[in-house]
């Protein structure tokens, strides 16, 4: 089908995915910073030997947070609630903003970036909940040194975080507030690249997939970085992160574009022209391997949105999804 380029306006001028200059991008929180360097630029800074593992304590499959979190114009209450899932024997910690209603709602899960946690997305889930939607997002296992989940950053790979975010989807699309047939992916940077492979799988289980500045070009750096598998080390710190050499030998012979693009639900890309991370070519390739994608434009952005360019982001999500009801 068609693919649509459209332009957006950045109203002003803030972290990750895939990586923010010193610092890996999270997501596109207002507080972000505009982003330089490559995916490859390991940081100087000493970082613990492995993200701590929660201890272990019994927790309720899902736990409301008794306060009413916000209300929005319309009078429309929102709660929150937290929940852990079982994944492949890791406990994935997520936290959701919901209407406070007994109705059903459409849903979308947010996925951080690299070194990222669900916490970067807080405002975009607030307000999606002010909007009708239960929107959740998680904290990859060993994929931040503030992750909640249990894992080591030293056994985190891509594809144990898109096993995470397979079972979040598992586990959201059985909750009773939720419209199981109405359920958007939404991923920042490298959760922009690990949201795509998950929709790869799940395919017309889900409406849509939205990706801010996904970074799909990360097995490509990581190759030029390590030209043979004997140069990759036991351990690399990189962006405030130690990754464990199953990292980038789980991705040694991955070929991201040759790994996506058979999904063909609406799919939006979010991006923008100034982005050194993950630059525009990146989401200009990716919109046109999609049979139904968007890609968005907006000027003057790097990876990781500027105050007003993560406004504008965030409200061009809530009219894709709408637009799909």
């Amino acid at each position: 089908m068609r693919k649509k380029f459209l332009f957006g306006v950045v109203l002003g001028c803030a972290l990750l995915a895939a990586g923010c200059g010193s610092k890996p991008v999270n997501s596109p929180e207002p507080e972000l910073r505009e982003e330089t360097g490559n995916l490859t630029e390991k940081a100087e800074e000493e970082v613990p030997e492995e993200t701590p593992v929660p201890e272990e304590t019994p927790v309720p499959e899902e736990t409301s947070v008794p306060e009413k979190v916000t209300e929005a114009p319309e009078t429309v209450t929102v709660v929150s609630k937290e929940a852990r899932v079982e994944a492949n024997g890791r406990e994935v910690f997520i936290k959701g903003y919901m209407p406070d209603d007994n109705e059903k709602h459409p849903a979308v899960i947010l996925s951080h970036g690299y070194n990222g946690s669900h916490a970067d997305f807080t405002k975009e889930c607030k307000y999606y909940a002010e909007n009708g939607y239960v929107a959740y997002a998680l904290d990859f296992c060993g994929g931040s040194g503030r992750s909640k989940s249990s894992g080591k950053s030293t056994e985190t790979t891509i594809f144990t975080e898109k096993e995470d975010l397979l079972a979040v989807y598992n586990y959201v699309s059985g909750l009773e507030n939720v419209d199981s047939e109405k359920i958007y992916l939404f991923g920042g940077s490298q959760g922009g690249l690990v949201t795509a492979l998950a929709a790869e799988e799940l395919s017309d289980k889900i409406e849509g997939m939205a990706l801010y500045f996904p970074a799909f070009n990360i097995p490509d750096d990581w190759r030029n970085t390590y030209k043979t598998e004997e140069e990759i080390p036991e351990t690399t710190d990189f962006w405030g992160l130690r990754l464990g050499k199953c990292f980038f030998t789980s991705i040694r012979d991955f070929y991201t574009f040759d790994n996506i693009g058979t999904f063909s639900e609406k799919v939006l890309i979010i991006h923008g022209d100034k982005d050194t991370i993950a630059p525009l070519s990146v989401g200009k390739k990716a919109a046109e391997l999609y049979s139904n994608a968007e890609l968005v434009i907006l000027p003057g952005e790097g990876h990781g949105f500027t105050p007003a360019g993560a406004v504008t982001a965030m409200e061009k999500v809530l009219e894709f999804m709408q637009g799909e009801e």
